[in-house]
């Protein structure tokens, strides 16, 4: 006959230390297992947007805040496949800075299926997420010290078509002056898992 992993001492009932630390342990993994921390249902909305940059800081072509326009976009969980970004209202040929580059935004993103109105859409698992904006790749300057308006306006105009939270944007803005470290602009955006990023049909 097995011995029992429990013990009587009297009336009380003993339990062994491992036992007891494999318990605890499972108490804290269901805590830390929060519904805030759950997968969630959401559904692919369309959103459009026409982003026209005003700063005095950084000049950008119409072709360059394309770019930057799409890097963040795709940053905060837009989906690739039906991401559209076309230039706007540019008088400048390519490559050479315009007075107000404008870029215009046809995309699909995840807002919570409880908010939703579009009941034709299936609901697909989420989570939040933290992200980091990056608006520079491989090949640009070591740092985003001249950048200052147009993160604060990709927050301001940008970042609302998007389910997010906590945002924080580091950095003052002072026109016609670089600061001396680069903004940044952290968030957690509602972002599909992985296993399930199937495209939403475009409106």
């Amino acid at each position: 006959m097995r011995a029992s992993a429990f013990r009587r001492v009297g009336t009380r009932l003993v339990v062994p230390v491992a036992l007891t630390s494999f318990l605890c342990g499972a108490c804290l993994a269901a805590e830390a297992g929060s519904p805030e921390d759950a997968a969630q249902p959401a559904v692919w909305t369309t959103k459009k947007l026409d982003f026209v940059f005003q700063g005095f800081t950084a000049k950008y072509s119409c072709d360059g805040l394309k770019d930057k326009v799409t890097r963040a976009l795709l940053q905060l969980g837009a989906q690739k496949k039906d991401l559209k970004v076309r230039e706007m209202g540019c008088v400048n040929g390519f490559g050479r800075p315009d007075p107000f580059p404008g870029v215009s935004i046809k995309m699909s993103v995840l807002q919570p299926a409880s908010g939703s109105t579009d009941s034709s859409q299936p609901p697909v698992a989420a989570h939040w997420k933290p992200v980091k904006i990056n608006l520079r790749d491989i090949n640009d300057y070591p740092n985003d010290s001249g950048e200052c308006e147009l993160y604060e306006q990709i927050r301001e105009k940008v970042v609302p078509l998007f389910s997010t939270r906590n945002v924080d944007l580091s950095g003052i803005c002072v026109p016609h002056q670089e600061s001396a470290a680069g903004p940044t602009l952290k968030l957690e955006v509602l972002q599909a898992d992985a296993k399930d990023t199937r495209s939403a049909s475009a409106k």
